[in-house]
């Protein structure tokens, strides 16, 4: 059983980080240059926020690519809805890599990246509860919540990825050859990390207990609706603080540093170091939610981002390397908290014919108005008061939403997926 929970484990780990690696790529790149590449007619916040409104196009997308590859997960299993999800979003991310600019294509441009991202956002919405679900279903009871965490370590193994490649090009090359072609280098090597991915992921096995599970007589979302509204709404609730930090810690911290004159180059290796660090501890919040719950590890780490991000602007603002280093690192770890059990906990919210779709409409409708939204809010603001507390109450604000919403939850840890039918 060892040897097959790791390499499920792996397997899913190397698929979920390319496909964010392909994700936060796109966010990067909407940061640092494609308001000057598809939007070069406005002032650079303005040109900036248009960047982000076609970043939050793919959150839009998320819900409806989680209802379609979760009811086809449901029906006829979680490794082939996984194969389909890495090929869509690496053809999507592969051919923004190709796409004419603003100087070649006019508006237009604009529009084809909109479609592309909206491709991978329908992609990453069935990835996440698939790629989650066939590690839970697969793990065993005592330890689920540290397997389950792995594919979690797929955000900043993806965001670590995409940031490493952007750094060593904003490094290596000028401004002007980044802005000139660059900029294209990482979008294109998705290509070969796709391929890897598919080869690693098919030659994994289908999850026992969804085998083992009798069929759903009803459409899977009908069953969700009928039986898990309420955990849909926790999950929802629970993504709120969770969603939002993660995106203002990697893609907004991004737009702040440059708009307060901190060099590319100092944002995005604090970043880089930041998501190492982040990597390496999920999977420790996930083995600690093994021991004390999933509530507790969530709570603290709702609680504690609220906190933290009221210094977190100041410490980026200092334009200290270790400073910002500091202020990213500290904000991913209570992200950590949060995100570490929450694929174990999401799992042992539903039904075994019903949770590839439960998982995937929670998670990803609250991305609509989490981490869709947050960039743009967080630009809006910014422009708005020209401060940063406006930002850090929108967060505090939402992190007391999780709050609630995991508070009202009940414990899942030690739950036996084998044992969840549809209806209790």
């Amino acid at each position: 059983m060892a040897t097959s929970i790791k390499k499920i484990v792996a397997a899913s780990l190397i698929g979920t980080t390319i496909e964010w690696y392909d994700f936060f790529l796109y966010g990067s790149a909407a940061a640092l240059v494609f308001n000057k590449l598809f939007f070069p007619d406005s002032d650079p916040l303005t040109g900036t926020l248009l960047s982000f409104l076609t970043y939050a196009v793919g959150f839009v997308a998320r819900p409806l690519g989680g209802l379609v590859f979760g009811h086809f997960g449901d029906r006829i299993g979680r490794k082939t809805l996984l194969v389909v999800s890495l090929l869509m979003m690496g053809t999507a991310t592969f051919l923004i890599g190709c796409l004419p600019t603003y100087e070649t294509l006019g508006p237009a441009a604009a529009l084809v990246l909109t479609a592309l991202r909206l491709v991978q956002g329908f992609a990453l919405g069935g990835e996440w509860g698939g790629a989650v679900l066939i590690v839970s279903e697969h793990g065993d009871t005592a330890r689920r919540g540290f397997w389950a965490s792995w594919p979690q370590a797929g955000a900043p193994g993806g965001n670590l990825l995409a940031t490493g490649v952007l750094a060593a090009l904003a490094a290596w090359q000028s401004d002007e050859a980044f802005l000139s072609w660059g900029w294209r280098v990482p979008f294109l090597l998705s290509g070969v990390l796709v391929l890897i991915g598919l080869w690693i992921r098919l030659t994994i096995t289908e999850s026992p207990v969804f085998q083992a599970a009798p069929p759903e007589p009803r459409a899977p979302i009908v069953g969700v609706l009928r039986h898990h509204s309420k955990d849909v709404v926790v999950a929802i609730g629970a993504r709120l603080a969770e969603n939002i930090s993660f995106y203002l810690l990697t893609v907004f911290v991004i737009t702040y540093a440059t708009q307060s004159g901190i060099d590319n180059s100092t944002v995005l290796n604090a970043v880089l170091v930041s998501s190492a660090i982040h990597f390496v501890t999920i999977p420790m919040w996930g083995a600690l939610s093994d021991r004390v719950g999933r509530r507790p590890i969530y709570l603290a780490g709702a609680a504690g981002i609220g906190v933290w991000i009221f210094a977190f602007f100041p410490l980026v603002g200092t334009g200290n390397f270790f400073a910002i280093t500091l202020a990213v690192t500290v904000g991913l770890l209570f992200h950590g908290m949060m995100y570490g059990p929450q694929a174990a906990f999401f799992s042992e919210l539903f039904g075994t014919r019903t949770r590839y779709t439960g998982v995937s409409i929670g998670a990803q409708l609250s991305a609509i108005v989490a981490g869709a939204l947050a960039p743009i809010i967080a630009v809006a603001l910014l422009r708005e008061y020209a401060s940063s507390v406006p930002i850090s109450i929108y967060l505090a604000l939402a992190a007391v939403l999780t709050l609630a919403a995991v508070y009202a939850a009940r414990e899942t840890q030690g739950s036996d997926l084998a044992e969840r039918t549809t209806t209790r």
